[in-house]
């Protein structure tokens, strides 16, 4: 209603002024039309929209590629095509169309760190979006081993890197690359950075690299950082003091670890750390998506294992803990918020399969535990 309220022309005549500064021919003009033009597009989501129909894209791509452009016009250009990033998913695929990921990846070949910072984050505002096919990361062979240079040119070069690496390994093809170009080496001192964001990437990389991936697994376990195993290092990371995204990523990485045979299931990093974890984030006072990210993730390290089932089933209550999971949302009417109810809902669903994948897990191989389990579930478990 707001939008038909608005004298017609008005938001694409601005948009235009904008756009058509990008071409004059004084470049201090042109440098001042992009700053303009970065002011106007951050939380605008219907002015990002507008500058991309009319083609802001594909001239903020010209400029950031020309050797003749000032490097605070390039820096400014990648700001900009970053912030349009941040918009709708459409964004993202007008920006993907136009070529932005090759121009961006010849941006890092500068010499200009402030340039190529702002480069890697608009490839990783760009990456992050499901609508970006990962792929394209991968096309020139000399990209990996060039991102893996700039990881020790800064923290932000690390933060934005190691996320671009987590998000884009999705195949064992991709673990096969990233291990093959020096991952673990290059990584694994980002753990103990003084940037909390640089750590939780790295760590995040590591789970994605180790999942169910022998050879990445098999090396992990032989890694020192500053002189201490990186198990040991993960274990920390699982401490109660540690953000709850840290403990259930390192969490993650030990089980995925234990999972490909590089730990022993009997290994007291497992027995009384890593399972303990999982079973902590099952319980009620931790968000929906971390209950559901811990059950599934537990479900994952004890399947295979009839004792690692025999300890969780007698740990912290999480048999009558899983029960919870099947009573969200607790009250639709209390709750007045329609998005939360939206979001809610949407968990309620993923808590009571995770609860199901869990409960699958403990009874898989034992009698004994099958009869803790809930009569009712005990029946949709043997259908």
């Amino acid at each position: 209603f707001w939008c038909r309220m608005q004298p017609p022309g008005e938001v694409t005549a601005t948009s235009r002024h904008y756009v058509d500064r990008l071409f004059d021919p004084d470049p201090q003009k042109v440098l001042q039309g992009v700053i303009d033009m970065k002011n106007a597009v951050i939380g605008n989501n219907k002015q990002k929209a507008n500058l991309i129909v009319l083609g802001a894209v594909p001239r903020l791509l010209y400029l950031l590629q020309q050797s003749s452009s000032s490097m605070e016009l390039r820096t400014e250009c990648a700001v900009v095509l970053g912030s349009l990033a941040m918009g709708t998913e459409n964004n993202i695929k007008s920006l993907v169309d136009c070529h932005i990921i090759p121009a961006l990846l010849q941006g890092l070949l500068s010499s200009d760190l402030i340039f190529i910072e702002a480069c890697l984050r608009c490839l990783r505002t760009v990456f992050i979006s499901p609508v970006t096919p990962v792929q394209l990361l991968y096309t020139d062979p000399t990209v990996i081993p060039h991102l893996m240079s700039l990881l020790s040119n800064s923290l932000r070069t690390q933060e934005y890197i190691t996320q671009i690496f987590s998000h884009c390994c999705k195949t064992p093809e991709h673990q096969t690359i990233l291990f093959n170009h020096g991952a673990i080496q290059n990584i694994a001192p980002l753990l103990i950075s003084p940037s909390y964001k640089v750590r939780m990437q790295a760590l995040k990389c590591f789970s994605v690299l180790a999942y169910e991936n022998t050879q990445v697994s098999m090396t992990l376990v032989n890694v020192l950082v500053d002189g201490e195993l990186l198990t040991q290092v993960f274990v920390k990371m699982m401490q109660r003091d540690q953000p709850i995204e840290m403990q259930l990523t390192a969490a993650k990485c030990l089980t995925y670890m234990c999972r490909a045979s590089a730990i022993r299931t009997d290994d007291s990093c497992i027995v009384l750390k890593t399972l303990p974890c999982l079973v902590r984030m099952c319980s009620k006072e931790h968000l929906l998506e971390e209950r559901v990210e811990g059950a599934e993730t537990l479900a994952y390290l004890m399947e295979p294992d009839v004792e690692l089932q025999r300890i969780a089933s007698t740990t912290d209550h999480l048999v009558a803990m899983l029960a919870d999971y099947f009573k969200y949302p607790s009250s639709v009417s209390a709750i007045t918020d329609i998005k939360r109810l939206d979001h809610d809902l949407k968990h309620a669903h993923e808590l009571r399969q995770a609860a199901f994948k869990l409960y699958a897990s403990l009874g898989s191989n034992d009698e004994d535990i099958r009869k803790k389990v809930p009569s009712g579930l005990r029946l949709c478990l043997l259908m």
